[in-house]
């Protein structure tokens, strides 16, 4: 706020008067509007952008003392600054007395042209610093919220989409977040209002800003402003009005990097830039962990998808679902598995899971799924396989741990022996309803071996349900409920096992947690 830029209204019951005053602030830059009484002053103050008062204290309809306090008590006024002149109340109990009210200078009659425009200009030197001390700690505000939700964002468009409308709330004008998802098209987040909206944009725009920012071949961040009509042609959809600023963000070599453009602001001075530097090094740095996520993440999920078996065996008289439900998008894969192996006239069946979500834990799962066919294969029964499981990982992966749930059926008979390393229990069901077997058994891991062990007979009709922890696991609701749960669902028991497994899933929801599940019936 300039002198060149600078509205001052002025008020004062007499002619003469403001037109003096009003002639010293005309030859200073100012722009002058005139009031002559209280009520003329709150017209002028809801029409124009006042930037400073020189209030009369004595005017016909009220105290000038008054009107000042009226100013700074209204919100909209309330950083306005007030400069008293009076001819009359001169003493300085008077000059107290507004000061105290809320003026920032009282000056008395006869007033001296240089004192009054060196005092004009130190009351608007005071304020120009408290109006960008306010705006920074706005701007710092609404960018820590905005780098809090930037951290929070759970997909690559919700990414964009807080981005853009942070940098609208930061800045207070136009903006556009520009992204590149992996394995999808460019995507911008326009916010122009604060209602975001989402658009593609041409891929060699990326191109064309690196050439401007320097940022082809080296990691940083860097402010541009761009002229409207250059803008233009890089974007020609674009909602910006005139010239633009943009920071380019790279964290690291071969990767895209992003973009947000801010139309230009009317005065942009350093912090603004410095602001939108960090703006756009936050937007980075949280799009390279999304991105680096994401990558782990399918690339977890393929490798556990190739290690479970693409079929199961064909058993007369028996028939076997399985699901292996990988967990939401945003969660991490974890080391479920199931295995449903045929072994002379018996059929071993199997599922659990390996401690932890991630890439480890889903090639431990791998090495632990191999072992466990080797030592199938090796004749042993189900005690003695998930005794030596223990020990491969005791011998190879000291510090992690696995629950499993091993069953031995002669399909023959439906006996069914289940040796049982920490896993959930299996869920029997038959015409009487709904149970579940035993548990027990130390975990995988420990150096203690300690199985637990049962017989049952599966009748005919009857059906068996394993599944991992992941599918009855819920924050706020306890696992016995949600056991209790399954079962009352489970007990329900159509004639298609596929569609009893779907139910079954589905009754749950989408999960934080991968899930497996085997199924297997007896026919009637």
């Amino acid at each position: 706020m300039t002198a060149d830029h600078c509205t001052t209204l002025v008020v004062d019951d007499i002619d003469t008067k403001r037109y003096i005053i009003g002639s010293w602030l005309r030859r200073a830059g100012h722009t002058v509007v005139e009031a002559s009484t209280a009520a003329q002053t709150w017209e002028r103050l809801a029409a124009h952008q006042v930037d400073l008062v020189i209030l009369d204290v004595r005017l016909p309809d009220m105290s000038g003392i008054e009107v000042c306090e009226r100013i700074k008590a209204a919100p909209r006024t309330a950083s306005l600054p007030v400069i008293h002149i009076s001819a009359s109340a001169v003493d300085v109990t008077d000059r107290t007395h507004g000061l105290r009210q809320g003026a920032d200078a009282y000056m008395v009659d006869p007033i001296d042209p240089g004192e009054f425009i060196a005092t004009v200009d130190a009351v608007l030197r005071y304020y120009r610093a408290r109006r960008k001390a306010e705006r920074t700690a706005e701007r710092l505000a609404a960018f820590t919220r905005t780098s809090l939700a930037i951290n929070a964002a759970e997909s690559f468009d919700g990414l964009a989409e807080v981005a853009a409308c942070g940098a609208f709330e930061v800045f207070g004008t136009p903006t556009a977040a520009f992204i590149m998802p992996p394995h999808r098209r460019p995507r911008r987040t326009v916010c122009l209002d604060g209602d975001p909206w989402h658009r593609d944009f041409p891929a060699g725009l990326f191109d064309r800003l690196a050439r401007r920012t320097g940022l082809r071949d080296a990691t940083g961040t860097e402010v541009v402003r761009i002229p409207a009509d250059d803008w233009r042609a890089a974007l020609p959809d674009t909602a910006a009005e005139g010239d633009v600023v943009v920071v380019m963000s790279l964290v690291k070599k071969g990767r895209p990097p992003i973009c947000v453009a801010i139309q230009a602001p009317d005065a942009m001075d350093e912090d603004d830039t410095n602001l939108l530097r960090q703006l756009g090094q936050t937007l980075a740095l949280a799009m390279e962990a999304m991105r680096s996520y994401s990558e782990e993440h399918l690339i977890s999920l393929t490798l556990q998808r190739s290690l479970l078996p693409e079929t199961h065996p064909v058993i007369p008289g028996w028939t076997f679902a399985v699901r292996y439900e990988p967990a939401s998008d945003q969660a991490e894969v974890g080391g479920d598995f199931y295995e449903v192996l045929q072994q002379g006239d018996h059929v071993l069946v199997a599922i659990g899971d390996v401690q932890g979500h991630s890439l480890h834990a889903a090639t431990v799962m791998a090495e632990i799924r191999h072992a466990l066919r080797a030592f199938a294969d090796e004749g042993h029964d189900a005690i003695t396989i998930l005794g030596l499981l223990s020990r491969v990982l005791q011998r190879y992966h000291d510090n992690e741990t696995a629950t499993m749930c091993l069953m031995t059926l002669d399909p023959r008979t439906g006996a069914l022996h289940v040796a049982n390393a920490g896993h959930l229990a299996p869920l029997y069901i038959d015409e009487d309803g709904a149970r579940y077997g035993k548990g027990g058994g130390i975990l995988l891991g420990f150096p203690v071996e300690s199985v637990g062990s049962e017989e049952v007979v599966v009748p005919p009709g009857g059906t068996v349900v394993l599944i991992t922890d992941g599918l009855i696991e819920d924050r706020g609701i306890s696992l016995s409920d949600n056991l209790e749960r399954l079962a009352s669902v489970a007990a329900d028991v159509d004639d298609d096992l596929e569609e009893f497994s779907d139910r079954v899933i589905s009754e749950f929801g989408p999960r934080e947690d991968d899930v497996a599940f085997i199924a297997l019936r007896r026919a009637r």
